[in-house]
């Protein structure tokens, strides 16, 4: 378990180095071909800081408002609000804000800026269709997520591709209107041609190469939460059980859509769940996180009784 924890963490701080890396080279090659010089990568980490901080402060807000989550509390909902305080406990971090979407497709996620400011949504059908074993389970992953920092994790990655697909979105427009003709006069030289011919290469494939990471880094992170959950459940066949009944589960989760689906715990849109895995799926495949977590229940303790 502690071995999947450091070996997905190591994935994920590389992964988030190579985007890193992609903003700066191509801040830098939108500045050069357009003569601006550095002038282009401080254009690049301005864009990224204004989504950042736009995302930082209001972007749970949003995520909540867009699947029409409603709060909770004790008294509406006991039994699922008593195990957010058993995870929360467990883990070391403040209550979340707890939120039920009426949807009956069993899912569930965590948004939020960091553990003092975080939410927990899970489906009606969630609570529906698990038992307490199951809803612990997924409560654990999603609290995971929370204490891994994953909710920040992602909101910063995907700021940095934002940033990237809005300067080649630019910098591609600019060709396109002629500034491309005009700078490549101004270099007056093979040297400026290639480079200017580099940089619209790069402002293509940036975009698409960084949406590739950040899939990577979130799916990495669902792995990481799937094994920090049996950290503070000591049960690794609830989630695994959760996630075969998300699994083998035919209802469409209506309020999910592409800006949200790699939050749930597992894919929402089920006509993405059936085809190929490939470089751009938003989640690990749930046979294999299924798969990871009985073998690790082969190997703990089993849980004490109540």
């Amino acid at each position: 378990m502690y071995q999947e924890i450091a070996k997905n963490k190591r994935l994920s701080y590389l992964l988030i180095v190579i985007v890193t890396a992609l903003l700066i080279v191509l801040g830098y090659a939108i500045g050069y071909a357009t003569g601006l010089g550095w002038f282009g990568l401080v254009i690049a980490l301005a864009i990224a800081i204004g989504l950042g901080l736009a995302s930082y402060f209001q972007g749970d807000k949003m995520v909540l408002a867009v699947s029409h989550a409603r709060p909770v509390t004790h008294e509406d909902a006991p039994q699922l609000y008593n195990v957010v305080e058993e995870m929360a406990i467990a883990s070391g971090n403040p209550v979340p804000a707890v939120y039920i979407i009426d949807d009956p497709a069993p899912n569930a996620f965590a948004t939020g800026r960091d553990p003092q400011h975080s939410s927990i949504a899970v489906t009606s059908g969630l609570l529906a269709k698990m038992n307490r074993e199951e809803l612990q389970g997924v409560v654990a992953h999603e609290m995971s997520h929370v204490r891994n920092y994953d909710i920040l994790f992602a909101t910063l990655v995907g700021i940095m591709v934002g940033a990237i697909a809005l300067m080649a979105d630019f910098f591609l427009r600019w060709s396109i209107f002629g500034g491309a003709r005009r700078n490549e006069n101004d270099n007056n030289g093979t040297i400026g041609v290639i480079l200017l011919v580099a940089a619209l290469v790069l402002a293509i494939l940036a975009p698409i190469a960084a949406r590739m990471v950040q899939l990577a880094i979130s799916r990495k992170r669902e792995y990481l939460a799937d094994v920090s959950a049996v950290k503070l459940t000591r049960n690794p066949n609830g989630l695994a059980s959760a996630l075969e009944k998300i699994a083998a589960d035919k209802e469409v989760l209506v309020e999910a859509n592409r800006a949200t689906a790699h939050l749930y715990i597992a894919q929402p849109i089920k006509k993405f769940e059936n085809r190929s895995r490939g470089l751009f799926d938003t989640h690990p495949p749930i046979q294999e996180r299924i798969r990871i977590l009985r073998a690790m229940a082969h190997e703990a303790p089993a849980p004490e009784s109540a």
